[in-house]
């Protein structure tokens, strides 16, 4: 499950889980989003990554198509990385415990990003290759950057008054104030990384779901 930041990968995919899980011969239904295998934030300020999360260099890609080939092994127990969007940092005592689902749905940012191909032409996996159906969640940006101001002036009522929060500087800020560094957060970041790396993607997936202003209010 791919797509922008705030385009509504996440809830989109707790909605799949919950409805996977109804089928009868798919009782066991696992989410793991990527986040988890982004490196944690003491190596992005040790390679200067820290305003690049979310780009392809900031995940341990490794860690993750290990993962992924533990769950295609059928391993009986397997442990992804958590992450915390309150810390903005990976936990490095949680994990999410898969014990052989009948469906595991990865969902992300990175997801069906290609692997930088080898100058000697040796073959190497692609994230991708581990799927047997992929969903990219497109929409125009116009409505991605509202939705991702939206969701910032939202969490500043709330997870950002967390003294904990990564964010919790942003808590105090004015209304307008707040707005104008969602906007700069969302077009010199994300909105560069969508243009860059995600939106490239769209095309590999199975799937292209195209929502309207009515999905995000129904996801609410």
């Amino acid at each position: 499950l791919a797509g922008s930041v705030a385009v509504g990968k996440s809830t989109t995919g707790r909605v799949l889980q919950a409805l996977l899980a109804r089928w009868p011969s798919h009782p066991s239904v696992e989410l793991v989003p990527t986040d988890g295998f982004l490196f944690p934030n003491a190596v992005l300020e040790e390679r200067g990554l820290m305003t690049r999360k979310g780009f392809p260099e900031s995940y341990d890609l490794t860690r993750l198509l290990n993962f992924l080939a533990e769950v295609k092994s059928g391993r009986e127990r397997i442990e992804a990385p958590v992450y915390s969007h309150l810390v903005y940092d990976v936990l490095p005592d949680q994990a999410i415990v898969i014990e052989r689902p009948d469906i595991v749905i990865v969902e992300g940012l990175n997801v069906l990003q290609p692997a930088k191909l080898p100058k000697d032409g040796a073959a190497i996996p692609f994230v991708s290759d581990f799927f047997d159906f992929s969903i990219y969640i497109d929409a125009a940006d116009g409505l991605i950057e509202d939705w991702y101001v939206e969701r910032f002036l939202r969490l500043r009522q709330t997870a950002f008054r967390d003294p904990a929060s990564y964010f919790h500087r942003y808590a105090t800020l004015s209304e307008e104030e707040a707005n104008s560094i969602g906007l700069s957060l969302w077009r010199t970041i994300n909105l560069v990384n969508l243009t860059e790396n995600i939106l490239p993607t769209r095309q590999r997936a199975d799937l292209i779901l195209v929502p309207s202003e009515h999905y995000r209010k129904v996801l609410r």
